[in-house]
């Protein structure tokens, strides 16, 4: 074991890409921790978007529309989450935590909304005397608990990594929690569909409380002696700017309303896929459900593989916007992958397509998300981060609705002959989203170009074993 040990104590940082995320002031284990609650996000996510959705609709027999409408309701608490951080940046407590108490509220709406969220599905599906306004009003609050829940949870806890990092590991950081995130809605989804595969309304109840559970676990795990108490930053004397003047304030320092809007053009163009990847390759090139379903094990690997290269980059002083630029251009390389897989009759296209956007996706995040931490003033962080979470997930979320209807409208046109012969074929609907989602890409290009030149410099730290001088 010790010869094991010290063969990877050898391993350079190069192939270890998160593991140099760590610091003396935040070490591994402690960021490792921190980072399970993107776990409990991502877990979260997949319940309501992914598991849910579909139960909703196939086990539990609810209205197309009506699941649609409760699934949405999250996003109205999106953008909310700039003034979520503004007020965590800003509190006002005895005991000196700025915060924990934020994660902790958001991680009780997340519990409270998922220990009532079966027993509201199952008055929902008919299976009750009840009204059915009582099982609209019970599901859309659990929807919306849930919802404001994850999003308060996650901007705050950006923050506080942000807290506690020092500037020269915030990129590597960014980078892991990214990870951690996508493994969370990986392994969530994956164990949601093993336990609910014999399907029954106990098993239901078992399993989303079961969540909720194991979100305070994660949680408070997470919180665990993380913020540092410092009653002199929170006492009530203490001056609290209101919203609009710290929104000036951040503002100065950068051009916030281009960053904002290309942040927002590529989280649209990433996004409007979400829905559409798998119904292609099962309906355009006739893969098994076998072989859709790796999919998603492909755009996580791309995932993946962008989080480390942008870790990297950004390690040895990169700019933040450039590697968010070059994730656009490798996503609509992607998407042009895609497209083209159809005439081809090629899944080997629509495999590496997907890979690209995944590799894209993940290179735009973390440069995006590094980019609005590095030009965050001193103590605003939850402001900046939740302004990158409100644009971010608001644009994103519409942005699956969009395709899903654009594809539906453009499929339909198409092979009642309105577009001609030749375009009279299924793919069409899929290609007109795509194309859509390619011009959104080189618009964000454009839009995130000047921001290039405009960035301070990042200091490039020495590599050495993690956590350890070189």
């Amino acid at each position: 074991m010790s010869r094991i040990a010290r063969a990877w104590t050898r391993i350079g940082p190069e192939f270890l890409p998160f593991a140099d995320a760590a610091s003396a002031e935040l070490p591994l284990g402690r960021l490792l921790r921190l980072s399970l609650f993107q776990v409990s996000v991502g877990m979260g996510s997949v319940l309501l978007i992914g598991t849910l959705n579909r139960v909703m609709i196939v086990e539990l027999g609810v209205s197309a529309w009506l699941v649609a409408t409760m699934v949405s309701l999250p996003l109205l608490f999106a953008p909310f989450r700039a003034l979520v951080g503004h007020r965590s940046d800003n509190h006002r407590s005895a005991l000196g935590w700025r915060r924990v108490p934020y994660i902790w509220m958001g991680t009780l709406l997340q519990f409270g909304g998922l220990a009532i969220m079966p027993f509201a599905l199952i008055l929902l599906s008919g299976d009750s005397n009840a009204p059915p306004i009582v099982a609209h009003i019970g599901a859309a609050m659990a929807f919306l608990l849930v919802g404001a829940g994850l999003h308060t949870t996650q901007t705050v806890g950006l923050a506080l990594a942000t807290d506690l990092a020092p500037p020269e590991s915030q990129p590597r950081v960014v980078a892991l929690l990214s990870l951690m995130l996508l493994l969370g809605m990986m392994v969530s989804a994956l164990g949601f569909g093993a336990l609910l595969q014999h399907f029954s309304q106990i098993r239901l109840i078992q399993v989303i409380q079961g969540a909720a559970l194991l979100t305070m676990v994660l949680n408070c795990v997470a919180l665990w002696k993380q913020e540092p108490r410092d009653p002199n930053r929170t006492r009530v004397s203490r001056p609290q700017p209101g919203f609009v003047e710290s929104w000036r304030r951040l503002r100065g320092e950068g051009r916030w309303t281009r960053r904002l809007a290309a942040i927002g053009l590529g989280s649209a163009a990433f996004s409007m896929q979400d829905i559409l990847l798998e119904p292609y390759g099962g309906q355009i090139l006739g893969l098994s459900v076998a072989a859709t379903t790796t999919l998603t094990a492909l755009f996580a690997g791309g995932g993946i593989a962008g989080f480390a290269m942008a870790a990297r980059g950004l390690g040895r002083g990169a700019d933040p916007h450039r590697i968010a630029g070059f994730g656009a251009l490798v996503g609509a390389t992607g998407f042009a992958a895609v497209i083209f897989a159809a005439p081809l009759d090629s899944a080997v296209a629509f495999g590496l397509g997907t890979v690209a956007i995944g590799l894209g996706s993940g290179l735009f995040t973390v440069g995006t998300l590094t980019a609005c931490m590095d030009l965050a003033r001193s103590g605003q962080a939850g402001l900046a981060l939740g302004a990158w979470g409100a644009v971010q997930a608001s644009c994103a979320g519409g942005a699956v609705a969009i395709g899903g209807v654009l594809r539906d409208l453009v499929s339909e046109f198409a092979m009642h002959g309105g577009l001609g012969t030749t375009l009279t074929v299924a793919a069409t609907g899929y290609g007109a989203v795509y194309l859509l989602e390619i011009v959104l890409l080189f618009a964000t290009i454009a839009v995130i170009g000047p921001l290039v030149s405009v960035v301070r410099p990042r200091p490039t730290p020495t590599l050495g074993l993690a956590g350890s001088p070189s």
